[in-house]
């Protein structure tokens, strides 16, 4: 594996982790809450692990009023759908089931990377998405079997996914921003929305262990997580990032059993074991061949050691550093993946 993509798969990995860990911690913690008010206060941890994790200026790109209308379109799709859909479904189906439906997210951030910014899917990547697809239907019907409320629940966490997978490949050209800022901003408009629909809707107010929970996972779960998440998305690309990130189903499934869920079943194993199969083939995948680099002016934090980054600087900084510099055309051959310099069209 290249070294974009080394570094790309550990950062998408941290995020997996982070979140997978935090599905059954939310259901645990969410536990009689309305689910605005648990997606409020997820944000809102979120949001402050945002403004902790920002980077003073000149060594991340800042956001741009050009950048508001995406915010607004990520904060929706993934601070209000996303968690009020999972919140709600966590309260009708078992943590382990819904932590393995959230690989499906793979799928949808793959199909939805690939209509947006033509992201190569080839034979081995289609397989691996028709597996997961596979394994999502089977967690479907046997959850099915369990009873309409069950069936509810994943049909529930399934349209989370779905507003995660849109929410993943809409934040593409934003992973090149400062993702603390992106954090803080996603965060913070997500957490006052849901907070405003749960005060109108007249859901409970939460006890405080509650509360300090919500937060702490808000914060590494979902802020903690993006970050890597975004950093993994600039290093290898929308839909290779989803794939890693669809170890966190796993990593949530085990720990759900860890916190004595034991409500698996042989068709809830089939399932799981379908959809790693389905990660791992994606992660096999390489991409190698001659290609042009168009000229091209943008911003974003980078070094002078990746083959891409040639301008001259009186004195060259130290380390990664964020200002507005140009490329000029060029047609090389190395392994690749698609990142911010690597949007070339495929036949």
């Amino acid at each position: 594996m290249n070294a974009p993509a080394l570094r790309g798969g550990a950062l998408a990995l941290a995020a997996a982790v982070l979140f997978g860990v935090s599905t059954p911690l939310v259901q645990y913690f969410g536990a009689g809450l309305g689910p605005f008010a648990t997606a409020a206060l997820l944000y809102a941890g979120a949001a402050m692990a945002g403004l902790a994790l920002m980077k003073r200026p000149g060594r991340e790109a800042r956001l741009v009023r050009a950048d508001v209308p995406r915010l607004l379109l990520l904060a929706g799709f993934g601070a209000v759908l996303g968690p009020v859909a999972l919140a709600w479904g966590l309260q009708r189906t078992s943590g382990t089931s819904a932590s393995l439906m959230l690989t499906m997210e793979a799928l949808f951030t793959a199909l939805i990377s690939w209509l947006l910014y033509r992201e190569t899917l080839g034979r081995r990547a289609s397989l691996a998405m028709a597996m997961l697809t596979a394994g999502g239907a089977l967690l479907v019907l046997d959850q099915g079997r369990s009873g309409g409320s069950q069936l509810a629940g994943m049909l529930a966490v399934l349209a989370a996914t779905a507003a995660w997978g849109a929410d993943n490949a809409l934040s593409r050209p934003l992973a090149e921003r400062d993702p603390g800022q992106v954090v803080l901003t996603k965060a913070a408009l997500g957490a006052t929305a849901t907070a405003l629909i749960a005060a109108l809707a007249g859901e409970p107010l939460p006890q405080l262990n509650t509360v300090l929970g919500l937060l702490a996972v808000g914060a590494t779960g979902y802020g903690l997580s993006l970050r890597f998440y975004l950093l993994a998305q600039r290093a290898f690309g929308a839909a290779r990032t989803g794939s890693v990130f669809a170890f966190a189903p796993f990593i949530g499934g085990v720990a759900a059993f860890a916190i004595a869920d034991r409500s698996a079943t042989l068709g809830l194993l089939a399932g799981g074991l379908l959809m790693l199969a389905g990660v791992l083939l994606h992660l096999m995948e390489s991409h190698a061949h001659a290609h042009n680099h168009q000229a091209m002016d943008h911003e974003h934090a980078h070094t002078h050691h990746d083959g891409h980054h040639d301008h001259v600087h009186e004195v060259i900084p130290a380390g990664s550093h964020s200002h507005p510099h140009h490329h000029t055309p060029i047609r090389h051959e190395h392994a690749h993946v698609p990142d911010a310099h690597h949007t070339h069209e495929h036949g």
